[in-house]
């Protein structure tokens, strides 16, 4: 069997500071796998640089001359890690038989990586990197992650436990993928639904080897939120339950007060008033609110814009001669396959 072609894609934003170091470690696994005859000498490095304000495409695009593992590309402008990866991921299926996604900061194992083209060669498509604990989160971030996939879990989400975005898939898998046209991409929940044959690959989190985490916590929560609007429409439901259990009060409450007026012992007074109005005035804004979060999904679903744009794509296209002499020279300036 020929070893299949492997093209591991990470996406990156303002990552100068451990890029170095996450090239030299990615190109030693791939090196090791090429000799262990698991994956084909045509195998590559793609870096995607999601509109970074530092040096981190002028790193990738230096590498990628002198490197025949490393390629780059560019995206025209900030897309968001979801919309990079996707767009790393599209570029490299053609190209390749199995692309595996994994972060620049290399707190995911590269070491599952083999383990990764292992389970492919063995028949799966997807082959998912789960991490076996939390012990080395904060309690903070570890129980708010476990709560947020029990919820995806109970409002109908299949999504993979303690799964982020470190996966293999393979060249039919990303075909499919491709045939997802939704702006508001949520990977985590989308790549369950192909359905093809999938296995799993447990590893340790490692610490950040440099620089500073690129998913704070108003980032995950703006994620979390992402997810469960693009995938559920259960919140909307539980709004008209809320909406429901209100109205039911207020009839109960209605013929309670009236009974008081006939009775003759009522009270003036304004503050059960004024609670009532803020509280029904909460609920009202919280509705409005959501609806209109599935509202604007909706307005950015039917503009049909492209989730990205691509810049600078030096895996699939030609470079110009004069970037790998050095030289200003017009006349030496024709195109040189990198592939």
């Amino acid at each position: 069997m020929m070893e299949p072609i492997l093209t591991i894609v990470v996406p990156c934003y303002n990552e100068e500071e451990v890029l170095p170091e996450t090239m030299v470690k990615l190109q030693q696994q791939l090196e090791e796998l090429i000799a262990d005859s698991l994956v084909s000498k045509q195998s590559k490095l793609l870096f995607v640089d999601d509109g970074s304000k530092d040096r981190t495409w002028e790193l990738i695009y230096k590498e990628g001359l002198g490197n025949k593992y490393v390629r780059g590309l560019k995206l025209a402008r900030n897309v968001g890690h979801q919309n990079a990866l996707v767009a790393g991921l599209l570029a490299a299926k053609d190209f390749s038989d199995c692309v595996i996604s994994i972060d620049a900061d290399l707190q995911d194992d590269i070491q599952a990586i083999r383990e990764f083209v292992i389970k492919f060669n063995e028949g799966s498509e997807i082959v998912y990197g789960v991490r076996k604990g939390r012990e080395t989160d904060t309690f903070f971030k570890r129980s708010t992650a476990q709560g947020f996939y029990k919820m995806m879990r109970k409002l109908g989400v299949d999504l993979v436990y303690n799964h982020a975005d470190f996966r293999l898939m393979s060249k039919r898998a990303l075909h499919e993928l491709e045939r997802f046209k939704e702006v508001n991409l949520f990977l985590r929940g989308i790549v369950p639904l192909l359905g093809f044959r999938t296995d799993v690959v447990y590893y340790d989190r490692l610490e950040r080897q440099a620089g500073e985490t690129k998913y704070p916590l108003k980032k995950m929560l703006a994620f979390a939120f992402d997810g469960i609007t693009s995938f559920s429409v259960s919140p909307i439901r539980f709004v008209l339950v809320i909406g429901f259990v209100s109205f039911l009060m207020s009839l109960f409450f209605g013929g309670y007060f009236l009974a008081l007026k006939f009775l003759g012992n009522t009270e003036t007074g304004w503050t059960s008033l004024i609670t009532s109005i803020w509280l029904i005035g909460g609920l009202q804004l919280i509705a409005i609110g959501l609806i209109g979060e599935y509202i604007g999904k909706i307005y950015k679903e039917t503009k049909q814009r492209p989730k990205y744009i691509v810049d600078i794509d030096t895996l699939n296209l030609p470079i110009p001669r004069r970037h790998l002499l050095n030289t200003t020279n017009d006349e030496e300036l024709y195109p040189v396959n990198l592939k």
